[in-house]
């Protein structure tokens, strides 16, 4: 059972990774290597291929077969005696699958805050600000709500972490947990390089995945000793 200190531990991490690019501009310097600040472009155009194919309806279509996967394995390990000591791993991967994409996709919502792109260093119209800071009295937003914080692409591919408590032996579980931090980054980095997303989202919304996960984890474990 996953444990109430790496719970602990996993937010404390997750708020201080918060605070930190808030505060400093390590964004901006990663970003910067990213953005070519003479033709005011980023190195990937969104609608590229075969970038776009991979790394974004790929990556969405693979995220999503997975997650349609383990649902009928979770259905049918009422059916087939083989996948029942799979079930509890299926539950974790399937509520996790629908809970990521969904605190991701309401923090956007929420957070008011822009994208690469949109911010004035790189040719949009928008304030450097943090999370906790609001817009400037005089500044007019271009939307009622602009959504980029967290990354909600890498959300789907960091979902996929829960594949770590899916497996019983050692080696399969970090094998799982190392292809999913993949294809989550890949997911991220694609993003980065279209201008998309900085850096820091994409690691918030990791961790923000791996505390989801493992509090799922628990709640699992916790209320399904019977099953």
């Amino acid at each position: 059972m996953v444990s109430n200190k790496h719970i602990a531990i996993v937010f404390l991490l997750l708020v201080g990774v918060i605070v930190f690019f808030g505060i400093y501009d390590v964004d901006i310097l990663i970003e910067d290597y990213l953005y070519n600040f003479d033709t005011k472009t980023f190195v990937v155009r969104a609608d590229e291929q075969p970038y776009r194919a991979i790394f974004y309806d790929g990556a969405k279509k693979f995220v999503i077969f997975i997650g349609v996967t383990a649902l009928f394995a979770l259905l049918g390990s009422w059916k087939f005696e083989r996948l029942k000591p799979y079930r509890r791993g299926l539950l974790i991967v399937v509520f996790s699958a629908i809970l990521i994409p969904s605190v991701v996709g309401q923090l956007k919502a929420t957070t008011n805050m822009p994208c690469p792109e949109d911010e004035i260093r790189y040719n949009g119209s928008y304030p450097r600000t943090a999370v906790w800071e609001c817009y400037a009295d005089d500044f007019e937003l271009k939307n009622d709500r602009i959504k980029c914080w967290p990354a909600g692409h890498a959300s789907g591919g960091f979902a996929l972490m829960s594949l770590f408590f899916l497996f019983q032996k050692r080696k399969n579980r970090f094998i799982a947990l190392g292809v999913a931090v993949v294809v989550g980054w890949s997911m991220g980095l694609y993003k980065m390089m279209t201008g998309d997303h900085f850096f820091s989202h994409t690691l918030i919304t990791m961790l923000l995945s791996w505390l989801i996960i493992i509090i799922v984890a628990r709640g699992v474990a916790r209320y399904t000793k019977r099953i």
